[in-house]
């Protein structure tokens, strides 16, 4: 059953669409006029809403603009209804976004027709935007929703977050598969939550590695320290599950995580078939690098000198000098975050 909404000044035609409607399994709730219908919208979900295009206060012209306007909204079928028989009128309604057009007084097999129509392609519309949510984070799912998929980039400011385990290799080569794939799905579950809860997205998970983005694809001016706090959580999160592991006398892991914040592109790369959302540019290779640091400096978090700058005095930060990265002709001021 589907909820509809039945927008019409006139009381008649409200009473005689909604019997309509009713009849074919639906609930129904109504607007006397588009601003009220506007109002009902904010409020509840609807599947579908049957409008009339002459309404006092806001005809149906400026309720479809304003649905259409709104991401969240745009996507709840409309059919129009109209005494006008002119097709100026039956184009402007499709321009602006109606998903159909029904002449007054309405025919009954068109309505059953056109309204399981619409709700066919709400219920196909629904069914992509969870697929989507699915198989990528919630940000950039809904940078899909909103601004459509396309492949290219633009440059942002945003910090870029390196992490693997130490020693995998080793690991993995000393247990069954079966726990080496426990253990990685156990990582990445409480990696994920910790980026996460810093409104960080995880765009790569290679082995035991993974890349994470902050301040993209939405923007966001206190990135780096997020993404401090994110790494900080993921070496606390480490910690108790090694609790954990010693009790059941199974395999400890250490992890070590790489930041760097600075100017990157950001966009979907691949192909039109497969693609997928990141970053490129100077701050992800340092980021990369200064994962790969961690082992050499026996740190758990290096940052680089610009995520250093974004942190207040609540983070603990150790200044190691100037290091050589690979890549790098200049050497790379890095500091390292204390965790205790």
């Amino acid at each position: 059953m589907s909820f509809v909404l039945i927008v019409d000044d006139n009381r008649m035609n409200r009473l005689l669409l909604s019997r309509g409607v009713e009849q074919l399994g639906h609930q129904v709730a109504f607007a006397e006029n588009g601003k009220l219908a506007l109002d009902m919208i904010a409020r509840e979900a609807y599947d579908l809403i049957l409008l009339d295009v002459e309404m006092p206060e806001l005809d149906g012209f400026g309720v479809l603009e304003k649905l259409r306007g709104d991401v969240h909204l745009r996507d709840i079928p409309v059919i129009m209804t109209s005494s006008l028989d002119e097709l100026e009128s039956v184009v402007k309604c499709i321009e602006l976004g109606a998903e159909d057009y029904l002449h007054k007084p309405v025919n009954p097999v068109l309505l059953k027709a056109r309204l399981n129509a619409s709700l066919e392609k709400k219920k196909l519309r629904d069914q992509q935007r969870e697929l989507i949510s699915k198989f990528a984070t919630e940000q950039v799912a809904e940078d899909l929703l909103t601004s459509g998929f396309t492949l290219g980039g633009k440059y942002v400011e945003a910090t870029a977050l390196f992490c693997d385990i130490r020693s995998f290799t080793t690991i993995a080569e000393s247990q069954a598969p079966s726990e080496t794939i426990e253990l990685l799905n156990n990582y990445y579950t409480l990696m994920m939550d910790a980026i996460g809860s810093e409104g960080g997205i995880v765009n790569q998970m290679v082995g035991d590695g993974l890349m994470s983005i902050f301040g993209a694809p939405v923007e966001r001016a206190d990135h780096a320290p997020r993404a401090v706090r994110a790494a900080m959580q993921m070496i606390e999160l480490i910690e108790l599950f090694n609790q954990e592991q010693l009790v059941s006398k199974r395999q400890l892991i250490r992890i070590g995580i790489g930041v760097a914040s600075g100017q990157v592109i950001a966009g979907y790369t691949g192909t039109m078939h497969r693609a997928t959302y990141t970053c490129v540019g100077d701050a992800v290779n340092i980021a990369a690098r200064l994962e790969a640091e961690t082992k050499t400096l026996g740190e758990k978090i290096l940052v680089n000198e610009q995520t250093r700058n974004s942190l207040d005095d609540s983070f603990a930060v150790i200044d190691k000098g100037e290091i050589a990265i690979k890549g790098k002709t200049q050497p790379v001021r890095v500091y390292a975050i204390s965790t205790l």
